[in-house]
């Protein structure tokens, strides 16, 4: 063997390494999705397995929320000078800890502690995820390595909440989270292997996040995630009242809907991996767009069934191809903080996600399910109007 031929059998096994990698990432995705929403699908007898009300359980569920919210803030000033893989590592093993802690819960108080565990861990490995993703493949194949990586969100999105139903009521709601906690196990073996060494890249703190806010492009990009995740949600968050409200489908139907749109997710992302290349800033309002126009059609035809499905399927491809057009953009302009741009975009999702359901929640209540999904028009109007053909969201003299 030569030495041209060594150098091409080291990069073909560095390139497949790597490329395992972006897999370990994907698989933590789906169980951190999983391991957030299952019990979204379990909400009543988890409450009576503890002894507690269906409000007090649902806020515990919710907890998680607040602390991803202050996690993705924090996190890289308390990871200070560590290791990125081995951050990964420990965010992924308290993933697995919050499990195990739910499916023992003997009370209220034990479920809560888990929640903000769970919580700390969604929030840390959000805000790390695309400069981790930044280091592990070149920069042509990171749109690629971020389809792949939100495949596992499109994944959990599907297939979480009706198959925590279905084995709840075969098995048991704490023997569905023991079920996820091998998976965990596996994928945090599988970050030993895979991942390669991350070591820090200087030592961040609050003062790089202030910096970054003083950037009037990356203030307006964050303005503009939290208008369209604030759209995403706050119809999301009530679609199902939506249907059967509107639509009148029944629980089976409404099953049906809910994978479809979930399913779709996957063709979102396979589409944004292959097509989304260059710079990306322009396409930056077509998710806003795209998911206005199908919110807005399904105030218009939401009695029709048929329509309902195909809008969802619009919506829900969409709603996964943002994730990616975003933290590409992201790895575009902020190339030179990531880990700070990680970690403030994370918090404007999260606090977007907050607001969305509390104003969607407050129109319902108000008004009426359609009030609610006007109101996700609205700000997805706004957000493609501040983001315009996308020239202000771009690094000077980029």
């Amino acid at each position: 063997m030569t030495m041209t031929d060594a150098s091409f059998f080291s990069a073909d096994k560095g390139r497949a390494s790597a490329w395992g990698a972006v897999l370990s990432m994907s698989l933590s995705v789906t169980m951190l999705i999983a391991a957030e929403f299952m019990p979204v699908s379990l909400l009543t007898p988890m409450a009576q397995g503890l002894g507690a009300t269906e409000g007090a359980t649902g806020q515990a569920i919710s907890v998680s929320g607040l602390f991803a919210l202050a996690s993705s803030l924090l996190i890289t000033t308390v990871a200070g000078g560590f290791n990125r893989k081995w951050v990964m590592i420990g965010l992924t093993a308290l993933m697995l800890l919050s499990l195990v802690m739910v499916a023992m819960a003997p009370n209220f108080a034990v479920l809560m502690v888990a929640r903000a565990l769970l919580g700390i861990c969604i929030g840390g490995f959000w805000a790390l995820a695309a400069a981790v993703m930044m280091r592990l493949v070149p920069e042509p194949d990171l749109p690629r390595a971020l389809s792949i990586m939100y495949g596992g969100q499109a994944m959990a999105a599907a297939f979480a909440a009706p198959l925590g139903s279905y084995l709840g009521e075969v098995l048991g709601w704490r023997e569905v989270f023991w079920a996820l906690t091998p998976v965990v196990a596996v994928n945090l073996i599988w970050h030993l292997i895979a991942l390669p060494s991350l070591p820090a890249r200087g030592r961040q703190n609050l003062g790089a996040l202030i910096a970054l806010l003083r950037r009037p492009y990356f203030r307006r990009a964050l303005i503009a995630a939290m208008l369209t995740w604030g759209a995403a949600f706050t119809m999301f968050t009530y679609l199902r009242p939506f249907l059967e409200q509107v639509t009148k489908v029944g629980p089976e139907t409404l099953s049906a809907l809910l994978l479809a749109l979930g399913m779709a997710g996957f063709i979102g992302t396979w589409t944004a991996g292959r097509f989304v290349s260059g710079q990306v800033a322009p396409l930056m309002k077509l998710p806003a767009l795209v998911m206005g126009a199908a919110t807005l059609g399904l105030i218009a035809l939401g009695s029709a069934p048929l329509a309902v499905a195909g809008l969802l399927a619009i919506w829900g491809a969409m709603n996964t191809a943002l994730s990616v057009i975003f933290m590409t953009w992201m790895s575009q302009n902020v190339d030179d903080a990531p880990e700070a741009a990680g970690s403030l975009l994370v918090a404007a999702i999260q606090a977007s996600i907050l607001l969305g359901a509390v104003i969607g929640g407050l129109l319902l209540d108000r008004f009426s399910i359609t009030a609610t999904f006007a109101g996700s028009v609205v700000l997805a109007a706004l957000a493609a109007a501040l983001i315009g053909n996308g020239q202000r969201l771009l690094k000077p003299n980029h």
